[in-house]
């Protein structure tokens, strides 16, 4: 895990943190489906999991070396420079194409999950009476979330934390989006495009010796939602880090398979041809969140007329995104010809 890594490795470690923060943003797609699929789940996970008390220990003493080492720092800082570029470049052109384009970014989403079904169980022949099982109970939690009702929005500190808890599932366990949980706790607009949009015109305004969004209250209280949301994803990332590592050792096929079930369940999230359904009140008006944004009920989900160049435009994408997957696989087969 601690060996020397090529440049080469290098780069394509902080192009797999880029990927991981795009697809964590995007309701319905898992971050941890990269981890999978990119063949650095198990690493990702395992080093998570040291940072423990004996990490501490280290990092108290001064002993910033061996910790660095111990932690597997080389991979998690490439990996989550990666991620935090993504948040600022990738999730604002995603930002951009969803407004845009939106049925082709569900398109190529939904193409680059039905490649990683076929990644994740090509190799997997370990099908008996308990993976069989785990695989339903994973299909049937990723249909069942699928169809949830969203909440209203709750600027609440102690439940931000906790949505910085749960949210963060996304980059753990592939399958399950982080981001479309957020949108069913009635929290994603509020921390994942205003409170990061806070912080980049923060860090803008900074740039230039700006210094006004410190008597701009809103702004302010932005920010501090953003801080604990992220103390919460800390929390969490490395609490579920040590249970999953605990599991990916006694029960790695049980584990895989209830993955990918999850997975297949979480198609009706992606899916890229639907409506969505604001809530409305008894008056039949829009009711808006305190960001003066319509709240998200559901999505009526329907069949595409193919008679019309965008559907066939949408197939397409979702072409490319299956051979996203295919791409990755026959990367992974080259590396290890040449090793």
């Amino acid at each position: 895990m601690n060996q020397p890594r090529s440049f080469t490795d290098k780069f394509f470690l902080v192009v797999k943190g880029l990927c991981m923060g795009a697809a964590n943003k995007v309701p319905g797609v898992s971050g941890g489906i990269v981890a999978f699929v990119g063949g650095f789940y198990e690493e990702f996970i395992y080093s998570l999991q040291k940072i423990n008390a004996k990490a501490f220990k280290l990092l108290i003493n001064g002993r910033l070396k061996s910790f660095y080492r111990y932690i597997n720092g080389s991979f998690l800082t490439l990996l989550i420079f990666g991620m935090l570029v993504s948040y600022f470049s990738v999730s604002k052109i995603l930002d951009y194409f969803l407004v845009t384009h939106e049925l082709y970014v569900w398109s190529a989403f939904f193409g680059m999950i039905l490649g990683s079904i076929y990644y994740i169980g090509k190799d997997f022949d370990y099908w008996k009476k308990k993976t069989f099982t785990a695989a339903i109970i994973g299909l049937s939690v990723g249909v069942a979330i699928s169809f949830l009702s969203p909440a209203k929005e709750n600027d609440n500190l102690l439940f931000i934390f906790l949505c910085g808890i749960i949210s963060v599932s996304g980059m753990t366990l592939p399958g399950l989006s982080g981001s479309f949980i957020l949108i069913l706790l009635g929290n994603y607009v509020l921390l994942l495009v205003d409170s990061v949009n806070a912080l980049y015109d923060t860090f803008s305004e900074l740039l230039v010796g700006d210094f006004s969004f410190t008597s701009n209250t809103e702004r302010l209280h932005t920010l501090k939602i953003l801080a604990v949301f992220t103390l919460g994803s800390a929390t969490g990332l490395v609490t579920l880090s040590h249970v999953l590592t605990f599991v990916l050792k006694h029960y790695k096929h049980v584990t895989t398979a209830t993955i990918l079930g999850f997975i297949t369940g979480s198609l009706g999230v992606v899916w890229p041809w639907k409506k969505t359904i604001f809530k409305t009140g008894i008056d039949g008006e829009s009711i808006l969140d305190s960001n003066g944004k319509q709240i998200i009920m559901n999505y009526e989900r329907f069949l595409p007329d193919m008679t019309t160049v965008e559907n066939w435009m949408a197939i397409i994408c979702i072409i490319f995104g299956i051979s996203i997957l295919l791409l990755l696989d026959w990367y992974g087969k080259n590396r290890k010809t040449e090793s």
